[in-house]
């Protein structure tokens, strides 16, 4: 089982997530290490006037995606453990 939890983890975090904000003008995409590996941005999201808004949007998507690897790791954790989430998940 250890193995198997040692592969799965390591397929994990290759595996990449992407999100968007800003009704899809910033996408950002993280691996499961939680590390951004690419953000684009679409030409009218860029405003000189606008920085905050930008700024805004890029965290956004960047929070989101970090929460769908957070997610996918967790379901991942507890179909490996049965649910029981480790030694923690014990009453004692």
């Amino acid at each position: 089982m250890q193995r198997q939890m040692e592969e799965q983890q390591k397929d994990f975090e290759t595996k990449e997530f992407t999100a968007t904000a800003g009704g899809g003008a910033v996408e950002v995409t993280v691996t499961g290490k939680k590390n951004i590996v690419s953000i684009k941005l679409a030409e009218e999201i860029v405003d000189p006037e606008d920085i905050e808004t930008l700024q805004d949007a890029i965290m956004a998507a960047a929070n989101e995606a970090i929460k769908q690897a957070d997610d996918e790791n967790a379901m991942m954790m507890s179909a490996l453990t049965g649910g029981f989430g480790g030694l923690g998940g014990l009453p004692f």
